[in-house]
């Protein structure tokens, strides 16, 4: 069994949704990661990139995917594309992925990891997350891969579809950004929904122009 099909072997027992599993399966991570970091890349942790970003947990990931229950035909908006694994991933479950990075240095990066993958149906953006990319909207599913608060969360949610979900790090006391839980949200017609999950960490979205 390769590397890969370790990662996602024990990643199974956590996640249910086979299509995320899949994904996972499918996507070279190594490609995502520094070169000298390219050991460790089925290992499930966290792992540094350029511009004091990191490559999210997989596990993470995975719960992130699932949360978002996507079935192929969506428009989904993807916030902090960082080493784009997440961007490659979305595009394997979904129709088209808007993806925003701040760092132009990232973007550029995870261009041309995409393409390296033959990739086409992500259309990378540079600019300032926190506020979406509401131009490309509405998203069927928002995805944010970075922390932010639950006011950003607000600004996010107007832009989903109706019957659209948003996951997203939330870090509740700003005296504390280190204490995260997912945030699920889901916009129907009696309006926004909420609901709180696990404990995770993530580097903070940081707004303002690139």
């Amino acid at each position: 069994m390769d590397a890969a099909a370790q990662l996602v072997a024990s990643l199974s027992p956590l996640i249910e949704d086979t299509r995320v599993l899949q994904a996972l399966a499918a996507t070279p991570r190594e490609v995502f990661v520094p070169p000298e970091l390219r050991r460790r890349a089925y290992e499930n942790v966290a792992l540094p990139i350029d511009c004091g970003q990191t490559i999210s947990q997989p596990l993470v990931v995975a719960r992130m995917l699932e949360l978002l229950e996507l079935r192929g035909t969506e428009r989904v908006l993807d916030i902090g594309t960082g080493s784009g694994y997440h961007a490659a991933l979305l595009a394997q479950l979904a129709s088209r992925v808007v993806s925003i990075e701040r760092h132009r240095a990232l973007s550029r990066h995870a261009a041309a990891a995409l393409a390296g993958l033959e990739i086409t149906n992500v259309e990378l953006l540079v600019g300032d997350g926190s506020e979406g990319a509401r131009e490309h909207g509405p998203f069927d599913a928002i995805n944010v891969a970075a922390a932010t608060t639950a006011g950003g969360v607000e600004i996010l949610a107007t832009q989903l579809a109706l019957g659209g979900r948003l996951v997203a790090p939330i870090a509740a006391d700003p005296g504390r950004p280190d204490r995260q839980r997912l945030m699920y949200v889901r916009r129907d017609a009696e309006g926004i929904s909420r609901r709180r999950c696990e404990a995770v960490r993530f580097v903070p979205l940081v707004s303002g122009a690139p």
